[in-house]
């Protein structure tokens, strides 16, 4: 009898150990937070408010362009060393690519980053439009291959819509390069546009190497309607799963919209959510 309780516990055991290393229960262990989620606070005092994010639990950061730059007054090497001091690592930033991009790309190299971005084209007339913007990605994308870092492009709802049957976020895909291009997928405007985003992270695997993780209020009819993760209508753990195996690397928190709370807070209930999702 005694033998038998334990096989039957050891059973249990191995059963239980099955359950917690299944993959239906893993742990983004990184995040990251999209600085822009705290424009209005941010510029202000960017020292403590980078403090407040890392207590937070956050442990990348993507920055974005502001007036002092990418590095908010500080100089690269200040930047990534005061973060470092908070556990925190910058891994990427949106910016003007069209200004002084060469000193940009190696500055960002020098510290270790791993991406520029270009975050925002805006709608066109004409899917060509779309052509010439790929042309301008592979040799931005040149440029940071140069220099030992990679380039991407953050998607809005407008890369979406259809022109004459094609994509302008198809046309930017198929005519880059993918060994000098990647693509960040703001995964709140496909749902905006009216897509489903598994289809796109199964469409282009191994394309789409960091995601904005921001939700979106159930039962929305605006455009910029976002609210704190896990309060929307966006199944995130089935869709980190997919994207965790078609490729992603780098998960970014960003929100834009904060009823009811302020950004700060927005951020720290945005990060409880993450460390508490299991995919």
């Amino acid at each position: 009898m005694g033998g038998g309780l334990a096989l039957a516990g050891l059973a249990s055991n191995n059963a239980f150990a099955s359950f917690m290393n299944n993959e239906e229960f893993k742990k983004i262990k990184k995040f990251g937070l999209q600085l822009y989620t705290l424009r209005d606070d941010f510029p202000k005092d960017p020292k403590g408010v980078l403090k407040q994010v890392a207590s937070f639990g956050y442990k990348q950061l993507e920055s974005f362009e502001g007036p002092n730059g990418i590095f908010w007054g500080m100089t690269n090497k200040e930047f990534k060393s005061y973060i470092g001091d908070l556990g925190m690592e910058i891994v990427s930033s949106h910016c003007d690519i069209s200004k002084d991009f060469e000193k940009k790309a190696a500055e960002a190299a020098e510290i270790g980053m791993k991406y520029l971005i270009c975050p925002y084209k805006g709608p066109q007339k004409s899917i060509d439009e779309f052509k010439k913007f790929a042309d301008e990605f592979n040799q931005k994308g040149e440029i940071c291959k140069k220099n030992g870092i990679r380039f991407a492009y953050h998607n809005h709802d407008y890369s979406f819509v259809d022109m004459g049957g094609e994509l302008g976020q198809d046309v930017m895909m198929k005519n880059t390069d993918p060994n000098l291009v990647d693509f960040e997928l703001d995964m709140y405007w496909v749902v905006t546009a009216g897509h489903d985003i598994e289809t796109w992270l199964k469409k282009y695997p191994n394309r789409f190497r960091l995601c904005h993780i921001k939700d979106r209020r159930k039962d929305s009819k605006e455009k910029a309607d976002s609210c704190d993760l896990g309060t929307g209508s966006i199944d995130w753990p089935k869709i980190l799963k997919t994207a965790q195996k078609t490729g992603m690397k780098y998960f970014i928190v960003e929100q834009e919209r904060y009823d009811g709370t302020t950004p700060l807070k927005a951020v720290e209930a945005d990060a409880k959510y993450m460390k508490g999702l299991s995919i």
